[in-house]
């Protein structure tokens, strides 16, 4: 089958790399194949991706499944879109909507599954409560990161020269054990716990010597792995009737016992367990080969190991995968190696930036912290509108163009208009023919399909995190007959490719931070308005304050009063208090805008117009350094863009 031909599927596409100039499956690749087995999914064209041309599959067919059709393809020849990623990533049929990053596509995976035989409880197990397994991007969920990012990352840089670091485990594996140690918190849980303690006060009269004679009251697996087992059943299970003695419904939910963890996620089998099998295992065989010692210091990471391999299909997985499962022997004559690190929990918080000094005393309120920087000469100031009667055409664009379209109200569409008008106003400023022009946080895709309409010499791509609202966006596009867009479900960090302009609206917290950030690292212009300041708090990436200037006047916690009282500007707030509100927005953005011109970008924090248009109007414009010939005159937009 060519790579044409192929479009009539769904094609997923893996990287393969190179170690000592022998062929290997990087991690996330090996996930992802164990995950098709799992299922047996058969609903996508696999292509293994290289980059070096000599480099081909061949002489790993054993750990690829023989149920799956996988072709080689240089990188060079990817879709276009697909480049512009990391992946894994599955390209649609229509060739313009691509899935990234490897929590979209192993829940993407899922539900392809599902679609082609809907009986599969086991498979949609996988998804977790409420469907919920790994859908937080790993920007904001610690877990998802530490489970799409952190282990299998730590594994890889282990399996470079395992012998060198056997004395000290890495830390993402140290946090997980922690983690797997922890009381189960699920939801409902009350009800298997009473059972728990009726069966623990049944074993108990068993022990006396009255009850011994049951020879199987020790052989019975716990009641969590029952349970877990049970719900990964492709049949239905009858739920059971009896109901607790009396004397086990009064007991107060304190005083019932904890639920020990059967799977990384709590009780039951998940995607998460999907991503660590794979990852575990290599680093186990590299243990048991190089520091078999180093085991004893996971007592709970080896006996969740020895339960996924009790999952039904789980073995017939691996084996396919070519992974030979099988419970590590701990030698008796080994003795344990001290762990270096005492508090896992603490360190990683420390290596992801949390706040860990003590901040000196100030006074609460947002006039304090004001005027403690207006004395230091920090106050907030807009640039004025470029064209603030700029609007676009809205009376002769198709219907599906116009938010007045969709599900929202008449007077809510009327404002979402004119926030259009003022975003698409700046980036036709700054677009030139042949640009790429970003939408981050596009959602059903307001701003990039009119941007996709107004400038058909440029190509328009979404990027979006929730599949529900990029379907959408491209069956709006699709009904507009677009030729211009592409759309992309995946987190920003998994969108390498290059572009000229980046786009947001609203962008949530330190999503705005983001987007900016990545619009510096390709050296691009940004359009983007902020919203819910109150949301923003150090990550991974960012600590605020960002500027020098705002570093040397402000604690952490001062800036996080500015950010808190910036969502003030309710219109049914009072004015004062609204006015208080934007001057705080003005502060916060002022600071992300001294923070980029030290990029040598030259940035405006301005007001939409009309004030009205939204509660969060302010917008900030920024400019890279190399682009400054690209000015262009204000007369330029004084009227509609036609097509």
């Amino acid at each position: 089958m060519t790579h044409t031909e192929a479009m009539q599927y769904p094609s997923l596409y893996l990287q393969g790399c190179s170690q000592n100039e022998d062929p290997r499956l990087p991690l996330h690749t090996s996930i992802a194949l164990f995950l098709l087995s799992y299922c047996e999914c058969k609903s996508f064209k696999v292509f293994l991706v290289f980059t070096k041309p000599a480099s081909s599959s061949q002489s790993l067919r054993s750990q690829l499944p023989e149920c799956l059709d996988v072709s080689d393809i240089q990188w060079e020849d990817l879709p276009q879109l697909v480049r512009g990623c990391r992946l894994p990533a599955v390209l649609d049929e229509t060739g313009r909507l691509c899935r990234a990053g490897l929590a979209v596509v192993l829940r993407h995976i899922v539900n392809k599954t599902l679609e082609a035989d809907p009986s599969r409880n086991d498979v949609l197990a996988l998804l977790g409560f409420k469907k919920t397994c790994l859908k937080a991007c790993a920007e904001v969920s610690k877990w998802t990161r530490l489970c799409e990012i952190g282990i299998p990352s730590a594994v890889e840089e282990h399996l470079k020269n395992p012998t060198n670091q056997y004395q000290q485990l890495p830390l993402s594996i140290l946090t997980l054990e922690r983690r797997l140690a922890e009381p189960v918190k699920v939801h409902n849980d009350d009800k298997i716990r009473r059972q728990k303690l009726q069966e623990q006060r049944k074993n108990e009269k068993n022990e006396s010597p009255e009850g011994r004679g049951n020879p199987d009251s020790e052989t019975e697996p716990g009641l969590e792995l029952r349970a877990a087992l049970a719900k990964l059943s492709v049949d239905s299970v009858a739920t059971s009737t009896t109901r607790e003695s009396s004397e086990i419904r009064k007991v107060k939910t304190t005083d019932l016992p904890p639920l020990e963890h059967v799977f990384a996620e709590g009780l039951y089998f998940t995607l998460t367990d999907v991503v660590l099998l794979p990852c575990i295992y290599q680093y186990l065989c590299s243990l048991q080969t190089h520091a078999v010692s180093s085991l004893h210091q996971l007592p709970h990471l080896l006996r969740w190991y020895s339960r996924v391999q009790e999952v039904p299909g789980v073995v017939r997985a691996a084996e396919a995968c070519g992974m030979a499962l099988s419970i590590p022997q701990l030698p008796a004559n080994s003795l344990p190696v001290p762990s270096t690190v005492d508090n896992p929990t603490s360190l990683l918080e420390q290596e992801e930036g949390q706040e860990m000094t003590t901040q000196p005393p100030f006074v609460g309120g947002p006039r304090p912290t004001m005027t403690k920087l207006k004395e230091n000469g920090i106050e907030a100031a807009f640039a004025p509108h470029p064209c603030p009667a700029w609007t676009l055409p809205w009376d002769g664009l198709p219907g599906a163009m116009n938010p007045t379209e969709g599900k929202m109200s008449n007077i809510r569409a009327v404002r979402k208009r004119q926030q259009l008008n003022n975003l698409v106003a700046m980036v036709t400023e700054l677009a030139r023919p042949g640009y790429t022009v970003v939408d981050f946080c596009s959602g059903t895709g307001h701003v990039g399909i009119v941007l996709a309409h107004t400038l058909p010499d440029c190509q328009v791509i979404l990027i979006e995190n929730k599949e529900e609202s990029l379907v959408r966006a491209q069956s709006r596009s699709a009904e507009l007959g677009l030729k211009n867009i592409g759309f992309i479900q995946a987190n920003l960090d998994y969108f390498t490719g290059p572009f000229h302009i980046g786009v947001a609206l609203h962008a949530c917290g330190v999503a705005t931070d983001m987007v900016m950030e990545h619009c510096i690292q390709a050296g691009a212009a940004f359009v983007i308005s902020p919203c819910c300041y109150g949301f923003i708090q150090n990550a991974v990436k960012f600590t605020f304050p960002k500027s020098k200037r705002f570093q040397e006047t402000l604690a952490y916690k001062e800036h996080m009063i500015l950010c808190r009282f910036a969502d003030q500007t309710a219109v049914q707030l009072p004015p004062e208090r609204r006015l208080i509100g934007k001057q705080c927005m003005g502060l916060v953005d002022l600071d992300r805008s001294w923070a980029a011109e030290t990029h040598g970008y030259s940035v405006r924090v301005m007001t939409m117009e009309p004030e009205s248009c939204s509660p969060k109007n302010n917008m900030l414009v920024g400019r890279p350094p190399q682009k400054s010939g690209l000015e262009v005159g204000v007369g330029q937009l004084e009227a509609p863009v036609h097509n």
